[in-house]
């Protein structure tokens, strides 16, 4: 892609700063040095400049500056940054001054990295990646989103691509060359078919990982559930080690879903606090309740949560995943009584049986979410998947029917593949993606 305008952003945080870093990328990027500091200076070298607004001379900033002649440069254009003191003013000064310069625009969200995407310097999942690494909160999330930027869905996938473009080869030699005496057609279609099957099943199993990626980046969500008074809302606040929930003797306090985010063991969890489930009349309790179902049900994991001579909450066929929390231990005789089989007696008040029950989460996150090493990151990546292996199942369940539909099973298989990394239909997704980056990114 040959970019016409220049583009310029700033690429670290608003307000007070030591330093603030403004990006520039484009044809004019050179020019911009130029016109603002007097001199090109060596590439890949900070050096510093005394930065002047080319209308009047006005002094802008003393800054240090960096030139990256293109195409070795993150965008595969010609780049620039400019390095100022990190006040408002100066940043504002330099920007408006560079808005004013001739063929210069300000950068949207993901502009540079889109740039980087359609001049060949990384592919669309390695794009997305670098969207998950600026969001990562945990250290799960930071490693899966430098595996992905390091390439190692877009490698498999560009293996998988190249073994289904060599079946695609052999079915229109079939197609094409049928009629030669050296083309053998119940051999090649033999061979095309069981390297096909084995394609299938490598995607296949690759798919198979209980959604780990995707389920990493949205975070792992534990549903504290129970009836009122059951100590749900306390719990809460014990194991986030903040009062974010109200606590009331009065049942029905809690009437909508709470949300707390935890950082175990580098994994993101969020523990919901729910209405207690019980019968009611009262119309604004029946609708938290009947949301809290629906987070049941949505849940990675239930903490059932049982209060002294209470009762293990009704949770249909939710309580498959459910781990059982019995609270208010410490009103057993003034100390924390053995937990029955399965479950886990804690104390708010005293502290007792929390950090058994937090190792239970993480345990429990772990084995849903992994540790950052899953293929398979995005619903867009394992739709692409799911329609390749779909094209192949039909290619597979018609053996033998005329080599023309083998070849366009075949050739959706490929196109399929392609769409992970952004080789076919780019465009469809460009705008989405990147939509949600930071600008100067």
């Amino acid at each position: 892609m040959i970019a016409t305008e220049t583009l310029f952003a700033p690429a670290s945080g608003f307000g007070r700063a030591a330093v603030s870093v403004i990006r520039v990328s484009g044809p004019a990027a050179g020019h911009v040095l130029v016109a603002l500091g007097g001199t090109l200076p060596p590439p890949r070298r900070l050096s510093l400049r005394t930065l002047r607004d080319p209308a009047d001379g006005t002094e802008l900033d003393r800054a240090l500056v960096a030139w990256f002649p293109g195409p070795d440069t993150y965008s595969g254009e010609d780049m620039a940054e400019l390095h100022l003191h990190g006040g408002t003013a100066v940043r504002m000064g330099v920007l408006t001054t560079l808005a004013r310069m001739p063929g210069c625009r300000a950068a949207g969200p993901g502009a540079f990295t889109r740039r980087a995407v359609l001049n060949g310097r990384m592919d669309l999942a390695e794009a997305e990646a670098v969207a998950d690494l600026i969001d990562a909160e945990t250290e799960g999330q930071r490693r899966q989103a430098l595996r992905q930027l390091d390439g190692a869905l877009s490698r498999q996938v560009a293996a998988w691509r190249e073994e289904a473009i060599d079946c695609l080869a052999a079915a229109e030699a079939a197609l094409d060359f049928a009629d030669e005496g050296d083309v053998d057609d119940a051999r090649l279609d033999a061979a095309l078919f069981g390297r096909a099957d084995a394609l299938r099943q490598d995607i296949a199993k690759a798919l198979q990982d209980g959604r780990r990626g995707e389920r990493l980046r949205e975070g792992f969500f534990v549903v504290l559930a129970g009836e009122p008074n059951a100590g749900k809302s306390t719990l809460l606040n014990a194991l986030s080690r903040r009062d974010v929930a109200i606590v009331s003797d009065m049942p029905g306090t809690t009437r909508d879903a709470i949300e707390v985010r935890l950082d175990l063991g580098g994994l993101p969890v969020f523990l919901v606090d729910t209405a207690g489930l019980r019968d009611t009349a009262e119309p604004v309790e029946a609708e938290g309740i009947r949301r809290s179902r629906a987070r049941i049900d949505a849940a990675d994991l239930i903490l059932a949560v049982v209060p002294p001579h209470g009762t293990t909450p009704d949770l249909g066929a939710s309580a498959i995943r459910t781990l059982t929390v019995h609270t208010k231990a410490d009103l057993f005789a003034g100390s924390l009584e053995p937990s029955p089989a399965g479950a886990i007696a804690v104390s708010a008040r005293t502290g007792a049986g929390l950090e058994a029950l937090l190792d239970a989460i993480q345990a429990e996150a772990q084995a849903g979410l992994g540790t950052g090493d899953a293929l398979v990151t995005r619903a867009r990546h394992r739709a692409a998947l799911e329609g390749c292996v779909r094209h192949l199942d039909r290619l597979l369940a018609g053996e033998g029917a005329l080599p023309e539909l083998a070849a366009e099973d075949l050739r959706l298989a490929v196109r399929s593949l392609g769409e992970v990394a952004g080789h076919v239909g780019v465009e469809d997704v460009l705008d989405r993606l990147f939509s949600g980056f930071c600008i100067g990114k």
